[in-house]
């Protein structure tokens, strides 16, 4: 699972010079094409909403599928996040468009990266490419 949360539906128009002109279709079109050239398949979500990535993670953990994630805000704060990621038992890839420690403090601190296989960031839509390049080699 490939698994988006909030406001990432916004790409492409969601400061541009940040996050980039493409949207979050491209990304997964992107994800789809590299996922094809890895013999892997994938399943690519977006959601505004908590409740629903809680269930998705909870969904990925009972069947035991690795997860790429970019929580987007919900990294900062959602400790409900953070308990439902740690139940996963396939591997968890963090992945960010941008580079949260070169932002503002309240972007440094993740609930994420220390229960994640690793972290990606800093690398716009290629953070996804190399977190799927690195789950098709765990």
């Amino acid at each position: 699972m490939i698994l988006n949360g909030p406001n990432l539906d916004q790409l492409g128009t969601r400061e541009p010079e940040l996050y980039g002109t493409l949207t979050l279709a491209g990304i997964e079109s992107l994800c789809k094409e590299t996922a094809a050239a890895l013999d892997m398949s994938i399943d690519f979500r977006q959601t505004n909403d908590e409740a629903t990535l809680i269930g998705w993670l909870h969904e990925a953990a009972k069947s035991d599928v690795a997860v790429i994630m970019n929580p987007a805000a919900f990294t900062h704060y959602s400790v409900a996040i953070r308990d439902a990621a740690a139940m996963l038992t396939a591997p968890l890839i963090e992945v960010h468009l941008s580079n949260p420690i070169a932002r503002e403090e309240f972007r440094h601190t993740s609930l994420i990266s220390g229960i994640s296989k690793g972290t990606i960031s800093g690398f716009g839509a290629q953070s996804y490419v190399l977190a799927l390049n690195a789950l098709a080699k765990l």
